[in-house]
């Protein structure tokens, strides 16, 4: 039951809750017999404010080019950049919006969402605007996420980079988050070899943490480069990638309860070594996944995500489960409201056509005839067309 504020006001047995409430009137009445009803999934980390996709590195990748070396040749973040840069607010919003759909459609209920593609204030903002519009006008939870350390800007250092970043672009957020116009959540750096080291990465991650948001960035995933120490030692939410994690950083997140955002797509499309989530999942490390969705991992679907995770990374599919809902909801601050059925908490659900659960991730790629329903703080906001036919 959920009440009209959007949250869950009794989860029990059909003949308890019928009991309870036989004198109540609702708006809609959804018969779930033979399925199954489950937390609506959230993804843990996307980039999906940007123009320009990159359809045409694909065939690069493919014939063994790699990450780093498409970036040296212009491409990658810095093509994004080049034509965000170009694209007006509005593009932005309407593809977002589109995106933000599809996600919903695969069961998405909340969405970290990061800026990244300006890498100058002025774009950031752009980015960052689209993504407090969403956040107002669109029916999915959103925690969004500042990235403008996401690259070194082309014409300048690192350590210009990181100046102008913690003397312009942060102060500039703050103001804008104190006036009501902007809500951001977490702060972002891309710590790596030839973009920001761990001394950028620190400088940027503390002077973002003093004006009250999240430390949730990328480490560890190219290069071994201590992030998980350094988040640790910080007090980070969240660390994502973590590929070349060390045996200490791995240690250090469990033991700050820092959780360790894992990308199964990232890893399979760059065809990098897959994180350890095993000797994670064995230290006591929170473990959450997210799609990576942005123009070099084109996945919107977070049950393809947990199948590759699966398969991939040897997780158990309640591991899976628990790393799409509640841990990822934890990943983003926010596990006391999201990413479990339970009475007080946001009434964000996925009902399947199974009567096994385990069907959403056995079915690799096959969420969309599988979801029925998609409902965010007690409304419905897919119905699957075919929905009962089946």
């Amino acid at each position: 039951v959920v009440y009209r504020d959007g949250r869950i006001e009794a989860v029990g047995q059909a003949d308890v809750i019928r009991s309870q409430f036989s004198g109540a009137t609702f708006e809609r009445i959804i018969n779930c017999s033979g399925k199954c009803v489950l937390p609506g999934l959230v993804d843990a980390h996307t980039h999906p404010v940007w123009a320009g996709d990159r359809v045409h590195e694909f065939a690069m990748k493919l014939a063994g080019a790699s990450y780093m070396e498409i970036h040296k040749a212009g491409g990658g973040i810095h093509f994004t950049v080049e034509h965000t840069r170009k694209a007006p607010e509005e593009e932005l919003f309407m593809t977002f919006q589109h995106r933000l759909e599809r996600m919903r459609r695969a069961g998405s209920t909340l969405v970290e969402c990061k800026s990244g593609y300006g890498l100058n204030l002025e774009t950031e903002l752009k980015m960052l605007r689209v993504i407090e519009r969403a956040r107002r006008s669109i029916d999915i939870g959103i925690s969004s996420t500042y990235c403008g350390a996401h690259s070194v800007p082309k014409g300048k250092t690192a350590t210009e980079a990181t100046d102008d970043i913690i003397n312009n672009h942060l102060p500039k957020l703050k103001e804008l988050q104190l006036s009501g116009e902007i809500q951001v959540n977490n702060i972002d750096v891309f710590c790596e070899k030839g973009v920001f080291d761990l001394d950028s990465t620190r400088r940027i991650l503390q002077a973002g943490k003093e004006i009250g948001l999240q430390i949730n960035f990328h480490g560890d995933e190219l290069h071994p480069m201590k992030s998980a120490e350094l988040g640790a030692e910080l007090g980070a939410r969240a660390i994502s990638h973590l590929e070349e994690v060390s045996d200490e950083g791995i240690t250090a997140m469990a033991r700050a309860k820092c959780a360790a955002v894992l990308l199964p797509t990232t890893a399979y499309m760059l065809r990098l070594k897959q994180p350890q989530a095993r000797k994670m999942l064995e230290e006591g490390v929170i473990v959450a996944l997210g799609s990576d969705f942005n123009p070099n991992a084109y996945c919107f679907s977070m049950p393809m995500v947990m199948h590759l995770a699966c398969v991939n990374m040897k997780m158990t599919m309640n591991e899976a489960l628990a790393a799409a809902t509640i841990n990822a909801a934890y990943a983003l601050g926010k596990s006391d409201t999201h990413g479990s059925i339970e009475t007080g908490k946001q009434g964000d659900l996925v009902v399947i056509n199974s009567s096994r659960w385990e069907h959403l991730i056995y079915q690799f790629g096959g969420h969309e005839a599988l979801i029925d329903y998609v409902i965010v703080k007690g409304k419905v906001i897919y119905q699957n067309e075919r929905c009962g036919t089946m």
